[in-house]
């Protein structure tokens, strides 16, 4: 006999199928899917590798989302007829294996949720994440290097590459600071979750009375915006200095000036970059991601607007506390913003974020509902 839980997680996926056929659009998605083999098939695809490379990502995401939806649909068929049969012959072993194929399915339902509610035109666009630990010391700075190893370990498990572009260790352990390039399908949508301030409970390793510390370090996140952008910066605006590249590199490390420091002037933007082996290249990076800031303060000005003329009190600052991570006097991480928890902190600073990240998206989805 199936499970009553079962027959409705059955008669839930088949709705939320339907839903999903209708905003995957499948139509269009075969006419982009033609559009992006057209581009390839063009004799000067490959003359920009990365541009090749994103338009190879972006098909393979469209190919992707639409054989994942159509492999859904088949295994939904299959546990919808495996169940009607263990009824009607009330065999408990297909039952239970129905439960179990219907557990999977929910689960891989909900990822597939997940990946179409990243639908704002930058979610697809790689991301720029930095960290800055904040007072504390050597302390703060280990925090930061501990979320450093799970962001990395996060990108890593889902396939993104992770570039180090600027590098800033700490006195004695841990990064003063430290940007990074996520380089993935969606790799924007997803990290724009971890925006804000992260804070550290737990008895400090470098207090030799053993006591309890609390330590912050705030996440910086904004897509790469590429020159196709239009954003104006002026060169009189600009403010360039070049230094002595630190941290770990090849042997060009601390032999030349090869780092690059740009100042935005009118705004007080700064941008480093120091992983490329030249200068010249260093400095193509660094307005790249002066070119992100700016976007995205651009974007909270108009937020910001929009916010006084409808009267909220609303703070968009990325200075704001969004999550707890407690290592004592018990184990929790858990979201301010979405009041998501997990007493298994070890996973979480593995690397394994998806509980946090599905319940910000989902939830900004309900604001965007309600709005």
């Amino acid at each position: 006999m199936i499970d009553p839980k079962v027959k409705q997680d059955l008669r839930e996926m088949a709705q939320k199928l339907t839903n999903l056929r209708g905003s995957l659009d499948l139509d269009l998605k075969q006419e982009m899917i033609s559009n992006f083999e057209e581009k390839m098939s063009a004799p000067d695809f490959w003359d920009d590798n990365d541009k090749a490379q994103a338009v190879i990502a972006e098909m393979n995401a469209v190919k992707g989302s639409v054989d994942q939806y159509a492999k859904l649909q088949q295994d939904y068929d299959d546990a919808a007829l495996m169940a009607e049969l263990a009824d009607e012959e009330n065999d408990e072993d297909m039952a239970s294996e129905v439960a179990g194929s219907v557990e999977d399915l929910v689960n891989r339902m909900n990822e597939f949720e997940l990946q179409l509610l990243l639908s704002e035109p930058y979610d697809k666009l790689n991301a720029i994440l930095e960290l800055h630990p904040g007072a504390g010391g050597t302390e703060s700075q280990d925090w930061g290097q501990m979320l450093l190893r799970m962001y990395t370990r996060w990108a890593e498990k889902r396939g993104f590459k992770v570039e180090t572009l600027d590098y800033l260790p700490g006195d004695e352990a841990g990064i003063k600071s430290v940007t990074l390039l996520i380089k993935g399908y969606n790799a924007y949508g997803y990290l724009k979750a971890e925006k804000g301030v992260h804070r550290l409970v737990r008895i400090s390793p470098f207090d030799s009375s053993g006591r309890r510390h609390t330590s912050f370090v705030s996440c910086d996140v904004v897509p790469e915006i590429d020159d196709t952008i239009d954003i104006e910066i002026r060169t009189e605006d600009l403010k360039i200095d070049t230094y002595r590249a630190s941290g770990a590199g090849g042997q060009h490390i601390n032999t030349t000036d090869s780092a690059v420091r740009i100042t935005h002037i009118p705004t007080g933007v700064v941008v480093t970059c120091q992983n490329e082996r030249s200068q010249i290249k260093n400095r193509e990076r660094a307005m790249t991601m002066l070119r992100s800031k700016l976007y995205e303060r651009k974007i909270e000005e108009q937020q910001r607007e929009l916010a006084e003329i409808r009267g909220e009190q609303s703070d968009i600052a990325w200075g704001s506390q969004i999550r707890s991570y407690v290592f004592h006097p018990y184990s929790m991480v858990k979201d301010h913003r979405t009041t998501h928890e997990t007493g298994n902190i070890g996973a979480v600073m593995d690397g394994e974020l998806d509980g946090f990240i599905d319940a910000y998206l989902r939830s900004q989805l309900k604001i965007e509902t309600a709005e």
